[in-house]
């Protein structure tokens, strides 16, 4: 298996592409071909970064997020925009997101960790994050809500325990704490917005959370990073903890 450093890899993927990708998109590519064995917490930002710092000569900025390789005047299309880190990386008043999270992969104890990755990913813990939520019952949103004086983790177990304990079986979460390079949650990340991002992430986040049929692509310039749920491994040892005792007491 190739292990290229992270200019290799995005220049491989790009090579291979007719149209502009979002770095997101490259960096979803370089995971499924395995073209690194070290991907980190944050591959996405790995390769914007990337990109802002060391590839200017090789590759085109054709959008907002989005990259060509640089292939000269018979590619007229293919005009370059200006780019910096903050601007390629920069996400909106959504930073995160992970959708239709299976419920049986928490391990609901005193400290509940909510875990998922990016595609090869490090996993990340999810649990202080802070924005909003909405529970299922299969594909259905049977509720709505918001963490903001108390984290992710701490509103989905209340939800474990409460009236709606018996009504919910997966649950999705949008939320505005970036993950750092490390694999941590950033909770000192501020940010300005203007009117026009508000309207953008609140029509994404309707679009993503409901699927309307007519929609057929996410809100404009919603580029959140999704991650993917990554099951408590704790949660497994408990369950063979569980199956012994059962076996124990049958004998």
């Amino acid at each position: 298996m190739p292990d290229l450093t992270w200019k290799e890899a995005i220049l491989q993927v790009l090579r291979d592409q007719t149209e502009a990708m979002h770095y997101t998109e490259i960096a979803e590519a370089i995971a499924e071909r395995g073209l690194r064995s070290e991907l980190g917490a944050t591959p996405a930002s790995s390769v914007a970064a990337t990109l802002a710092t060391s590839l200017q000569s090789e590759v085109v900025r054709v959008a907002r997020g989005y990259y060509a390789l640089q292939k000269g005047p018979e590619q007229p299309s293919l005009q370059p925009v200006p780019v910096s880190i903050e601007e390629a990386d920069d996400t909106g008043l959504i930073n995160a997101f992970g959708m239709y999270w299976s419920r049986e992969f928490v391990l609901w104890g005193s400290a509940p960790r909510v875990l998922g990755q990016q595609q090869g990913g490090t996993p990340v813990d999810f649990s202080g994050e802070r924005g909003v939520y909405l529970l299922h019952d299969g594909r259905a949103v049977v509720y709505v809500g918001r963490t903001t004086d108390q984290t992710l983790g701490v509103r989905l177990k209340q939800h474990t325990a409460d009236r709606l304990n018996g009504r919910w079986d997966r649950f999705s979460w949008f939320g505005v704490y970036p993950v750092s390079e490390s694999g941590q949650l950033d909770n000192s990340a501020v940010g300005t917005y203007d009117l026009d991002m508000l309207i953008v992430t609140m029509e994404a986040l309707l679009i993503e959370g409901l699927e309307p049929p007519q929609n057929r692509k996410r809100g404009d310039d919603f580029k959140a990073v999704e991650f993917l749920q990554v099951q408590d491994p704790e949660l497994h040892k408990t369950q063979i903890i569980q199956l012994i005792d059962d076996l124990k007491k049958r004998l």
